[in-house]
């Protein structure tokens, strides 16, 4: 499977988010690039879950167009569908972990399909990432570290 290469300005794979992506430190999402996505893609998929809260969604976009490369901070990627997150919020809601846990992984993944997943109303990353198996072309994740 070819491999998309997915990265941050804000932070390296495995390292702390900065505070102003968390809930409580100012709920910007996250500015993300990517590159090679294939010529074959239907569309994009972007998934955001806290491995470590029983994959809690912090953000789903799918619908992506295959052009787009990046989103910049505190921004969606444009014209996509915006799903709720696991907080009950459209779009992007930060991490919040419980004080005094370890640092929780947040796991960007960004798929590209060859046809739009058939998901549920409120999407489970399970959910999601039932819905894409057998349609991904090329995936990759970012993971971001984070704990108050």
């Amino acid at each position: 499977m070819p491999a998309i290469q997915l990265m941050s300005p804000a932070f390296q794979d495995e390292e702390q988010l900065p505070n102003r992506f968390s809930r409580r430190g100012g709920n910007l999402s996250p500015p993300l690039e990517w590159t090679g996505v294939p010529q074959d893609t239907e569309e994009l998929l972007l998934l955001c879950e806290d491995a470590d809260a029983d994959e809690f969604v912090h953000l789903l976009v799918t619908g992506i167009p295959p052009s787009v490369s990046h989103v910049a901070e505190g921004q969606l990627p444009p014209g996509g569908r915006v799903w709720s997150n696991g907080f009950g919020d459209t779009g992007w809601s930060g991490p919040q972990p419980p004080g005094g846990d370890s640092p929780h992984r947040y796991v960007f993944r960004l798929y590209a399909l060859s046809e739009p997943p058939n998901l549920p109303q409120a999407p489970s990353g399970g959910d999601v990432r039932r819905a894409v198996e057998g349609h991904e072309i090329a995936a990759q994740t970012l993971t971001g570290l984070y704990a108050d």
